[in-house]
């Protein structure tokens, strides 16, 4: 099965978000067909997380986008590690999510 592009799964990502009261945001629009995609979580209380792509090798075959923890942290080292991502892959994309329930409503990889 086919990947879902970057842009797709972003917008259908933020509507879903929209639809369940979050507030989601795009913070910055990388490659349309295949820029990494990271998700920053601030659960509102000073504290966020930084979820990226998971390993190919922990990948389905299903072709569903699946994330891993990269940072949890207060929202300046998250800010930070984005940075250096950036640096890293300026084709990323990042989205925000506001969520008091930490749940950053992703398929993630176990550990």
């Amino acid at each position: 099965m086919a990947r879902l592009t970057s842009d797709f799964w972003v917008s259908a990502y933020l509507y879903q978000a929209a639809l369940e009261g979050l507030v989601a945001v795009l913070r910055r629009r990388g490659a349309r067909e295949a820029g990494a995609i990271f998700v920053k979580l601030d659960r509102l209380d000073g504290t966020a997380a930084l979820y990226g792509p998971a390993p190919q090798a922990l990948a389905d075959e299903s072709g569903v986008r699946r994330f891993q923890l990269i940072l949890d942290s207060d929202p300046g080292s998250i800010e930070e590690r984005v940075e250096r991502e950036r640096r890293f892959d300026p084709d990323l994309w990042l989205v925000e999510i506001e969520n008091r329930n930490g749940d950053p409503k992703l398929d993630l990889v176990e550990p």
